[in-house]
């Protein structure tokens, strides 16, 4: 069993305090669609606190934090390097925080881009970040909201038509993962 109180102050701890309040957000969110779905709610609550956790430093940090422990890193995550700390979170929540659950560590690991064919925690935490209570309004929003809780697969193709809709407007690259989950969701 998982001591989330503990992990909970050690994130307190590293985190900035926006992030920190993100990360809660994301749990309680996660939380709440593992009961409305009858996912493990232990799972969920785990994944979303730890989410976020290879946030706690600066990208160029994060990168040689991934060198220095042989994690390889994409052409598209050295392109965007926002998405790094999915891959790194994913190998910390197991060698610092003894998660040794596959499917808490995917869904870390996806939180970010999605991908296809995502079993229901992945979902549930790619969903969970993007809508948890400390959001600012943005198109959509909402939507994905009221969606996360009616209609999770329709929830999860809007997520990803939204974050590749701003991605393109904004001119950034995008990770092909993203792309390839919103045409599986489609």
């Amino acid at each position: 069993m998982v001591d989330l109180e503990t992990i909970q102050k050690e994130l307190q701890k590293k985190l900035k305090k926006e992030r920190y309040n993100h990360t809660i957000g994301v749990m309680y969110t996660a939380a709440s669609l593992s009961m409305r779905y009858n996912e493990d709610m232990e799972a969920a609550l785990t994944a979303g606190l730890l989410h976020d956790c290879g946030k706690f430093a600066p990208v160029n940090e994060q990168i040689e934090i991934c060198k220095s422990y042989h994690l390889e890193l994409s052409e598209a995550e050295l392109q965007v390097p926002a998405l790094i700390h999915a891959k790194l979170g994913a190998f910390l929540a197991e060698e610092v925080y003894g998660i040794h659950d596959r499917r808490i560590l995917d869904a870390i690991r996806y939180h970010t881009t999605g991908k296809p064919n995502m079993n229901l925690l992945e979902k549930i935490i790619y969903l969970a970040d993007y809508i948890e209570p400390g959001r600012k309004m943005i198109p959509g929003l909402q939507e994905v909201r009221t969606l996360s809780f009616t209609e999770i697969d329709r929830a999860v193709c809007l997520c990803s038509k939204l974050t590749l809709s701003y991605l393109e407007r904004s001119g950034r690259a995008i990770d092909p993962m993203t792309r390839q989950t919103y045409e599986y969701y489609k």
